[in-house]
């Protein structure tokens, strides 16, 4: 008897588990999707098997699509804040007046995953069409880019290189992603 109700009562989380997909997938993705813009690629190859794994996971939730603007060459000449100046340039190409836009910059507001997930799910069901996320290159993002910008977000205080940054990002929109989902990836 106690086997039956054990097999009961997984099935019952394996229907909810189904239920709460579909509901989260046909609520929030058919009409939406996630974009991130990267300046400059991932050369660091654990990092990029990292980013990889993490993508293919988010895209298990969401239409998610990364556009790698390849960096600027021979900038030896130029100063920081050009180089940012000629980088933003290159993203705004790549922005639509209808996007969402989060910046991640370390000046911006922190917060713990359940905040993150909250976030998320504010933007999904505000009807947006998408959602894009920003990370600069070495130098960060020039002024035109951080008044654009809907939101900034920050991952820490603490300063990390803009390619970590893209793994550690990944980790959280994932995690969140299933915190909206109510599955147990995160642990309280």
């Amino acid at each position: 008897m106690q086997n039956i109700s054990f097999r009961m009562a997984s099935a019952g989380r394996a229907i909810f588990g189904f239920v709460s997909f579909y509901y989260f997938y046909h609520r929030f993705t058919c009409c939406m999707k996630i974009k991130m813009l990267l300046i400059g690629k991932t050369d660091t190859e654990y990092l990029k098997q990292g980013i990889e794994e993490y993508e293919k996971r988010i895209r298990h939730y969401i239409p998610y699509e990364s556009i790698v603007i390849p960096a600027l060459k021979n900038v030896s000449g130029y100063s920081p804040s050009e180089i940012k100046i000629r980088e933003a340039e290159q993203l705004l190409k790549n922005i639509s007046a209808s996007d969402y836009l989060v910046l991640l910059d370390e000046t911006g507001k922190e917060f713990g995953s359940v905040e993150f997930s909250a976030f998320l799910g504010q933007r999904f069901s505000s009807g947006i069409k998408s959602l894009v996320f920003i990370v600069g290159g070495a130098y960060g993002v020039s002024d035109s880019i951080k008044k654009k910008a809907n939101f900034i977000l920050s991952l820490s205080q603490m300063t990390f290189s803009h390619q970590m940054v893209r793994l550690f990002f990944l980790e959280q929109l994932y995690r969140g992603l299933t915190i909206l989902n109510n599955e147990s990836y995160h642990h309280k």
